[in-house]
């Protein structure tokens, strides 16, 4: 049988999947701006109707971490990696995993470095949250689990991460989708300044850049957190427990030091590692992605994001973007879970 046979039979059994899986909803057409029209106040609220939580957590050695990772459909189906972002969870897919795995899709959700399960297997590893380790980790997340191709999505770090492997390792990801476009950033960039609004949107980096704010958010890790989640997702009406399932995960002995190495690298406040040197200059030129993409944006997204106007000339492959409306902010694939997994479906098929 034919490789276009087989791709063509998948399609149509990963969309028969889906619609039984979103049924009574209607199936979202590709279309350059997606929408979401549900006025805010028929917005689900999380907790109510959806997945409490994945079946199991699974551990897997893979370059200088123990990696814990969410698993659900058939072992044989394609593979599909799904990235989260700070400070939130694997979890952010607990909705979006189940739909594709009635799909047909292997889909495979890991905790980053910092997060939930997820162990350095040395103390001597350097706390390192600059964004060529974490996207070096999921080469190796690949790797270990022997998969060499994968659909990619992610937000925040998640889609920074996902963004960088289509761009620098293309022959391992088959499709992207990738909330706020274009995410790939240098430390060189980043020393210009911003208008004094955009500079506000980013106050917590500047926290973090404090010995102060390094003591703060060690001190009042979920505290913070829900108040990322509020200010991000102004319009998601999350529920307690949707907070205390993604905060435990921030419970992780290494979370406070990679997050805040993270933004402290971004600045040019605290080194990287030197093997990482040559990724980073690759990074630095910007390259662009080739592979299949589509871009997302909320459109009450409250957190700091490039207009879709800033990053379209990134994508020299088929390309979309869609926004979806209705209140959506920051955690589409948690606030939007069928709409995020019709994206994953249209992408692979691009």
């Amino acid at each position: 049988m034919s490789e276009q046979i087989i791709s063509s039979r998948r399609n149509l059994l990963g969309a028969l999947a889906l619609g039984a899986a979103v049924a009574p909803f209607t199936a979202i057409g590709r279309a350059h701006a997606q929408t979401r029209s549900q006025s805010s106040a028929a917005l689900p609220q999380a907790g109510q109707g959806g997945h409490a939580t994945f079946a199991a957590i699974k551990q897997i050695k893979a370059g200088v971490l123990d990696i814990g990772y969410a698993e659900d459909g058939p072992a044989d189906g394609p593979p599909v990696l799904l990235l989260h972002g700070w400070p939130y969870d694997i979890h952010s897919y607990v909705d979006v995993a189940p739909i594709l795995a009635r799909a047909g899709y292997r889909v495979l959700v890991p905790h980053l470095r910092g997060y939930g399960t997820t162990r350095f297997l040395s103390p001597d590893t350097p706390r390192n949250g600059q964004q060529a380790a974490l996207a070096t980790d999921i080469i190796a997340f690949m790797d270990a689990l022997k998969i060499d191709k994968a659909v990619i999505g992610g937000y925040d770090w998640g889609a920074r991460t996902a963004g960088i492997i289509a761009a620098v390792w293309p022959e391992r990801c088959k499709a992207l989708v990738s909330v706020s476009g274009y995410l790939i950033g240098s430390q060189e960039a980043n020393k210009a300044p911003l208008p004094p609004k955009a500079e506000l949107q980013w106050w917590y980096q500047f926290y973090f850049a404090t010995e102060r704010g390094a003591a703060g958010y060690a001190k009042n890790t979920h505290d913070f957190a829900r108040l990322i989640w509020e200010l991000a997702s102004p319009q998601w009406r999350f529920d307690d427990a949707t907070f205390a399932r993604s905060a435990a995960s921030l419970d992780n002995p290494d979370h406070v030091a990679i997050s805040i190495h993270n933004y402290r690298w971004r600045l040019g406040l605290a080194q990287g590692e030197p093997q990482f040197d040559a990724l980073e200059r690759k990074l630095a030129a910007f390259p662009g992605i080739g592979v299949p993409s589509i871009t997302i944006e909320g459109d009450a997204n409250g957190a700091p994001h490039p207009e879709p106007a800033a990053y379209a000339k990134r994508f020299s492959g088929k390309y979309e973007h869609r926004l979806f409306k209705g209140g959506i902010g920051h955690n589409p694939p948690q606030e939007a879970p069928r709409e995020f997994a019709q994206a994953i479906l249209d992408a692979d098929r691009l």
